[in-house]
C-alpha cells in the first residue's frame, strides 16, 4: 500500500474475499507496492501489470497461493503520495514467500528474453526487459511497500465478484503504546456491530482490522478498512455510524468518544478512499 498505508485502510483491500469466509479465524496477509507512476505513463504502467505482474499472481491464485489482487488508485490526489497500488493477499509467508520467487523468476525470465531480441541483427538494439520500463513509467525512488495482516476480517460470502471494481475506504489511526489490545476490544464492542449490520444489509462487501506486520511506518499502528460497490454507499454508512451512536444516552456517547480518545493519538487519524482497476478473486473453496 503506498504511502497511504501511512494512511492505511485493505487495499483494499481486502476486498470481497470469498474463500475467506469459510475460515473466519483466519488473520491474511496483504502485500502492498505502492507506485507513483510518471505522468503520461499510465498505460506502460498497466500493460507492465498485465503482461508481467498479472500472469504470475493468476496462475498462483489458480493454485490457491495467492486468495486475492488488484490494483487501485486514489480518489483524492495527494501531493507525495502514491498514484497506484498493486496488492495481493495470501494467508501467511509461505505464500510471500512463494509470490516472491515467482516474480523473480518471472522477471528474469523477461529481462533475458528481451536481452536476446535484437542480437541477430547488426545495429539493433535489445528490447528493455520489464524493470527497465518500470523504470521509464514510475518515480522509482518513491515506490514503497507494506506487509498488512487483517487482525479481525469478514466478508460476505453471498457477493458476486464478477465484474466488480470496489472502492475502499481506509480509516487510519495511531493507538497508543500498551494501548493496541484495548484498542481492539474497544473497537470490536462498538464499531463492528455496525460493520457486520452494514455487511449484512449488503452495504458493504467485507471489511477488517489490521496493522503492519512488519512495521516501517509511524504515523499509524491500525487501519479499519472496508469494500463498498459504488461510492454512493458511504452517506448510507455515515448514516449508519451516527444513528448507533445517537440511540445511545449522552451519558454513553460521551463515554465511547472519551474512551477512543485515550486510546488514539486524534492529531494522527487519516482516513482514504481508493478505486480498484483491476480487481481479481479466487475461486470460494
Amino acid at each position: 500500500m503506498r504511502k497511504r498505508l501511512f494512511y492505511c485502510v485493505l487495499a483494499i483491500l481486502l476486498c470481497s474475499i470469498r474463500s475467506f469466509a469459510q475460515q473466519p479465524q483466519m488473520q491474511p496477509l496483504t502485500f502492498w507496492y505502492d507506485y507513483t507512476v510518471n505522468a503520461g505513463k499510465e498505460d506502460q504502467f498497466l500493460d507492465l501489470v498485465k503482461t508481467v505482474g498479472a500472469p504470475v499472481r493468476d496462475k498462483l491464485m489458480a493454485e490457491g497461493v495467492v486468495k486475492a489482487w488488484g490494483v487501485m488508485t486514489p480518489l483524492l490526489r495527494q501531493p507525495g503520495n502514491a498514484t497506484h497500488t498493486i496488492w495481493y493477499a495470501v494467508e501467511d509467508y509461505a505464500g510471500v514467500e512463494k509470490v516472491d520467487g515467482a516474480m523473480r523468476a518471472q522477471i528474469a525470465k523477461l529481462t533475458e528474453e528481451a536481452s536476446k531480441s535484437g542480437v541477430t541483427k547488426k545495429g539493433t538494439t535489445a528490447a528493455a526487459g520489464p524493470m527497465a520500463r518500470l523504470g521509464e513509467a514510475v518515480d522509482t525512488s518513491k515506490t514503497r511497500d507494506f506487509l498488512t495482516r487483517d487482525i479481525v476480517f469478514s466478508v460476505n460470502p453471498a457477493v458476486s465478484t464478477t465484474g466488480l471494481l470496489p472502492y475502499t475506504r481506509f480509516n487510519f489511526v495511531k493507538v497508543k503504546p500498551g494501548k493496541a489490545a484495548e484498542y481492539r476490544k474497544t473497537w470490536e464492542k462498538y464499531n463492528k456491530p455496525v460493520l457486520d449490520k452494514l455487511m449484512a444489509d449488503g452495504l458493504i462487501l467485507a471489511y477488517g482490522l489490521a496493522t503492519e506486520d512488519i512495521r516501517t511506518e509511524g504515523s499509524f499502528t491500525h487501519f479499519t478498512w472496508y469494500d463498498m460497490k459504488e461510492l454512493a454507499s458511504m452517506d448510507k454508512i455515515r448514516t449508519a455510524f451516527i444513528g448507533d451512536r445517537d440511540r445511545r444516552s449522552q451519558e454513553e456517547q460521551d463515554a465511547i468518544t472519551s474512551l477512543f480518545v485515550s486510546l488514539t493519538d486524534t492529531d494522527a487519524s487519516r482516513a482514504e478512499v481508493d478505486h480498484a482497476i483491476i480487481f481479481r478473486v479466487g475461486p470460494m473453496k
